[in-house]
């Protein structure tokens, strides 16, 4: 009976997934007799056109048919545009390409929708905190939904660089220090924008920046980056694979150099790896001004940077009009070939038939949508729910958190009612005078129930000229406070007299991190520590409610605080989700995904290290890999994060002790909910290879569960491990698990775990 089930399941099934692939195949055949038609008709200057990503400019609804990019699109010369928005501007513009240029090919529209749109979400380092991929695919899909509303149709978004260096700026930007939690962030992305790249609220993704964009030396913006080979396809590369695995249309070539070439001249990384390895069959777009800047690299004149960038695979060029000014010159010398001019305007156009852009060039320019869909009450809700869920508490000594909702509460600190910087970095679309502030969320939550007094405290930083480059570059709403700092103390700690807790809300502006925001030091700033300690000495609880774009180095704050909440940057509802976990309305269960070092002069540090072959252990030994004058430890490590209830996890139990090639083990632990509060923890699970042909990591994160339980609750939860789990790219870049002897931890974090031994064998 059992194989006739079987049979007939097949009978059932094999059809349709022949149908399936019919479909899929007669739908490409379809597209590439169209794309091939079109092609027929192009000039070679119409194909070039194509490759070229020029910025909108100012463009107005006005301008659209008398301003001098759109005499370029006129002519041909333009395949997209970026920074521009609103349905009734795109629509102007499209109507230009499509309606009066000879052969009406629509252009792309592009925008750095990096964590929302109108409706902001946390930062992506801070969203990757949730470890809730649900969450994140939500809040991608969301911003593709309120992007497209106002006529845009490509997201230069996710950043998947792993970075280990909190003084780099754009840390921010990406998922953190981990490989494998950066992969499943990825998918979750791409997949959360594109969806099936049907619908009109659907849009092109980019994967960025590609490649090891985060690891610079110094952690300087645009610096160089050198590692091995092996490194990069174990550390680095997963994310942006994983990316092109889900379906990303799209990919951005990195500024930094790889190997003494920069990235976007690197033919081993634009055709061998990307193309021939992974089977991408989208299309590569430069950075900023990425084709000129090779110049500056000392790679050649314009015209050869382009040429090398062609050359490589690099298929559209941002800004740079380098594509656009001297290919035909470089076709004409035989420095690049027709065959790749061809492939590059294929691609392009390939992105645009997907999208529906030939069917319907203003798919994206329904002027009904943005009302609906933009801003809604609906989403703003679903930002607030993430947001608190991103939240990692750092510290609650003597359960200073959750507050009660009564007596008398001081709110002091820079964000304490500072609507433009509850954003974050990359906030391009957000209505900066639309944000909860702190101070809003937690008049929301309290009503007349208690009291709130209020001070500034301080402002970002002490020298105005420095915070002048580190806060109002792109945030003319920040305006200083005139008063001296002892002037401002003075109030705060009055405030403080008056209050029965003080919640300090300070760390760093929107724009101490992201792109061109590298710091050597990362402390909180000086006037603002100088509040803190002033406020520690009153006796008052002090609850620092923390925004930062990085991890920060806090072990002042550490020792002295009896509550860290580290929010981030919340985005649209900052104030009132963090108004939530304040008061115990959503039990914080955010995990760091970047570790916290005790001092910046720790950098780069993180959970996956190797040992050397003289490690420490635990004390300062001499002759041994450590420091003089502070530990190796970590402040705060990979995966961790409090709770106001207190879980406790029991011994791992495994299906066996010994896992053979294509089968599988379990490994299984209790996870109890011993606290009066419910709440949500994250599972984690790693392994480590102790005897390798190339030397290992001394933990990797190989699988996480994110696990809801009622005060009193248990659960058990199991994870199943294979040899696929096990595998790792060996000095040969081949990809492959090697038998023998393993350690498996699970835990609440990457150092506080169980563990257990087990085997694979052949």
């Amino acid at each position: 009976m059992k194989k006739i089930f079987i049979a007939l399941a097949a009978a059932l099934t094999l059809p349709a997934f022949a149908q399936q692939k019919k479909t899929v195949s007669t739908e490409k055949q379809k597209m590439d007799t169209f794309i091939t038609n079109l092609m027929s008709k192009m000039t070679v200057d119409e194909k070039i056109g194509q490759l070229n990503l020029p910025s909108s400019g100012d463009i107005t609804t006005g301008q659209a048919s008398s301003s001098d990019i759109s005499k370029k699109i006129k002519a041909g010369q333009v395949g997209g545009l970026f920074n521009i928005k609103g349905v009734d501007k795109i629509k102007a513009v499209q109507q230009v390409a499509v309606e009066n240029s000879r052969l009406k090919i629509p252009l792309l529209f592009g925008m750095d929708v990096i964590h929302g749109y109108h409706t902001v979400f946390p930062i992506p380092l801070g969203i990757s905190a949730t470890w809730d991929m649900d969450a994140i695919k939500k809040s991608a899909r969301i911003g593709a939904i309120e992007a497209s509303a106002s006529g845009i149709n490509w997201t230069f978004s996710p950043m998947v660089d792993i970075s280990r260096d909190p003084r780099w700026g754009r840390i921010s930007e990406g998922s953190g220090e981990d490989p494998y939690l950066g992969s499943q962030i990825a998918k979750a992305m791409v997949t959360g924008y594109q969806g099936k790249l049907q619908a009109n609220n659907e849009i092109l993704a980019c994967v960025k920046h590609y490649a090891l964009y985060g690891a610079g030396e110094a952690g300087r913006d645009y610096n160089t980056v050198d590692m091995s080979r092996v490194r990069m396809y174990n550390e680095y590369l997963p994310p942006y694979k994983a990316a092109i695995d889900a379906g990303s249309a799209s990919i951005m070539a990195s500024f930094n150099e790889v190997e003494g070439i920069p990235a976007t001249a690197s033919k081993w990384l634009m055709t061998d790896v990307l193309r021939k390895e992974w089977g991408f069959k989208g299309f590569v777009v430069t950075d900023y001004t990425g084709i000129p800047e090779m110049i500056e690299h000392g790679m050649g004149d314009l015209q050869n940077v382009s040429a090398l960038a062609l050359n490589a695979g690099v298929d559209m060029d941002m800004v740079g009009d380098g594509f656009l000014t001297t290919l035909k010159k470089s076709l004409a010398e035989k420095k690049v070939t027709v065959e790749q001019i061809n492939r590059a305007c294929r691609l392009i156009l390939e992105a645009k038939y997907k999208l529906g852009l030939f069917t319907d060039p203003y798919k994206f320019c329904d002027p009904t949508r943005a009302a609906k869909e933009v801003f809604t009450p609906e989403n703003r809700q679903v930002a607030r729910e993430i947001a608190a869920e991103s939240f990692v508490l750092l510290k609650n000594s003597n359960n200073t958190l959750p507050l009660k909702k009564s007596g008398t509460i001081g709110l002091v600190g820079p964000l304490a009612d500072n609507t433009a910087n509850m954003y974050g970095t990359w906030s391009v679309a957000a209505l900066l005078d639309q944000s909860v502030t702190v101070l809003q969320g937690l008049k929301n939550a309290l009503g007349n129930n208690a009291k709130i007094l209020t001070a500034r405290g301080a402002n970002f930083l002490a020298d105005s000229v420095m915070e002048h480059r580190y806060v109002n570059v792109h945030n003319p709403t920040y305006k200083r406070d005139s008063r001296t700092e002892a002037e401002m103390i003075k109030e705060a700690l009055e405030v403080a007299k008056k209050s029965d807790v003080v919640v300090a809300v300070m760390g760093e502006g929107s724009e101490f991190s992201g792109e061109s925001s590298s710091v050597t030091n990362i402390e909180i700033p000086e006037t603002q520590k100088n509040l803190l300690k002033e406020l520690a000495k009153t006796g008052k609880p002090v609850v620092l409610v923390l925004f930062t774009g990085r991890p920060l180095a806090l072990k002042w704050e550490n020792e002295n605080l009896p509550a860290i909440l580290n929010v981030w940057f919340p985005g649209s509802e900052a104030g009132n989700s963090i108004a939530d976990v304040l008061f115990g309305d959503v039990n914080p269960s955010g995990k760091l995904t970047a570790t916290f070092p005790q001092n910046v002069g720790q950098v780069p540090l993180y959970y996956s290290h190797k040992n050397t072959g003289r490690p420490e252990h635990g004390k300062f030994t001499k002759f041994r890999s450590n420091y003089l004058d502070v530990t190796n430890d970590p402040l705060y490590p990979f995966g961790y994060g409090l709770s106001y209830t207190n879980f406790t996890f029991g011994d791992i139990k495994l299906s066996s002790n010994t896992l053979s090639k294509g089968k599988s083990i379990t490994a299984t632990v209790k996870l109890t909910n011993n606290g009066k509060y419910d709440g949500k923890e994250v599972v984690q699970l790693y392994t480590r290879d102790l005897v390798g042909s190339i030397t290992r990591p001394v933990k990797e994160l190989k699988g996480f569960q994110k696990v809801s339980l009622i005060a009193g609750e248990s659960k058990d939860v199991t994870f199943k491990i294979t040899e696929e789990d096990l595998k790792f790219y060996n000095s040969d870049l081949k990809f492959v698990a090697e038998p023998g002897d393993f350690k498996l931890f699970i835990g609440p974090n990457s150092r506080d775990v169980k563990e257990v031994n087990f085997k694979l064998v052949k």
